[in-house]
């Protein structure tokens, strides 16, 4: 009976270090990503493609109307949590707009869609992508950026801030109507 039991753990154990092995894979936060050149963008079921390479849509969480500013003002965008440096790609297609540098924003995007009605704003970035100019076309999942913790945004927490504005004929860069981007993204 004994034998019997110790092998049984034995075939247990066995057969965990084989699951282990196979089937998880253990990354440190710290682990460099792919780019996108060698992944295919992340599928989203929104009108959107997520804009952080690799994220789940069940990883996203609603944050728009969160209070910001000690309640001063709501969020206006979502904050997608990833680790420092992965790939941020471009939601649609558009033309970078506007690369600025803010005190919240820290190191920012602005990109306008080719009918110029909506206007795509990616903020707390870690760095662009090499050569990234304004008024460059780009296209949906390309990589433009990666995540980070620039401006206002926790060290501890690096994320991307991303948010959608409709623009009304003659809107600066900056202006326009905030919409949550979260139901465009998870397609709700």
């Amino acid at each position: 009976m004994n034998v019997r039991l110790w092998g049984g753990i034995a075939l247990v154990l066995l057969l965990c270090i084989a699951f282990a092995q196979h089937c998880v894979r253990i990354v440190p936060a710290d682990a460099p990503v792919r780019s996108a050149a060698s992944a295919p963008p992340t599928a989203s079921k929104g009108a959107l493609l997520i804009p952080v390479e690799g994220m789940p849509a069940s990883a996203l969480t609603d944050t728009f109307t969160q209070a910001r500013a000690g309640g001063a003002r709501p969020h206006d965008a979502i904050d997608i949590m990833a680790a420092r440096g992965r790939a941020v790609l471009a939601a649609a297609d558009g033309r970078i707009e506007k690369i600025f540098w803010s005190e919240a924003g820290g190191r920012t995007l602005y990109e306008r869609a080719p009918d110029g009605r909506t206007v795509y704003y990616y903020a707390h970035l870690d760095g662009y992508a090499p050569g990234l100019r304004e008024g460059q076309v780009v296209r949906r999942g390309q990589r433009i950026a990666t995540v980070g913790s620039t401006g206002n945004a926790d060290p501890a927490a690096p994320h991307l801030h991303f948010a959608v504005n409709i623009m009304a004929p003659g809107d600066p860069w900056h202006g326009g109507r905030p919409i949550n981007p979260y139901p465009l993204l998870v397609g709700q």
